[in-house]
């Protein structure tokens, strides 16, 4: 089950987002759409980094019961709008690259220490769901 918040005036693709969620996982992931501010503050207080960003995953680490929660997923709408304008594609095209490489984080990747296996896995939902370059990839270009 996917639960959104949108706080933002971006119309969302839930349905979109709940088919990437259902593909992933059968657990339930909170994802919550906020602007620059909202995540910086969120960044700050968990990460230590007084900087907004793109996309935060807070999992919670109970692999032990099925039905508790995989975790939270926080998106900046900023980054949505600046980026899909930017590289020529839909904001909800944006919206899902970000969302997949949170939930990735959430089942465990991490692509600053694994040996390509999350970039492996996104680029493979990318390719599935016809959306531009990851979030992976790009940063590796730039």
């Amino acid at each position: 089950m996917l639960n959104i918040e949108n706080f933002t005036t971006l119309e969302v693709n839930k349905e979109h987002l709940k088919t990437i969620a259902n593909l992933l996982t059968t657990r339930e992931i909170d994802l919550t759409i906020c602007y620059n501010h909202t995540i910086q503050r969120y960044n700050r207080e968990y990460r230590g980094r007084d900087t907004p960003t793109d996309v935060l995953s807070f999992p919670l680490n109970s692999d032990l019961i099925e039905h508790i929660p995989l975790g939270s997923i926080v998106i900046s709408a900023d980054y949505i709008i600046v980026n899909s304008k930017a590289l020529g594609h839909s904001f909800n095209d944006e919206l899902s690259l970000l969302f997949i490489h949170g939930i990735l984080h959430l089942l465990g990747y991490d692509h600053e220490r694994d040996s390509g296996e999350m970039r492996a896995k996104e680029e493979a939902l990318i390719q599935k769901f016809n959306l531009p370059k990851s979030l992976i990839v790009r940063t590796e270009e730039s």
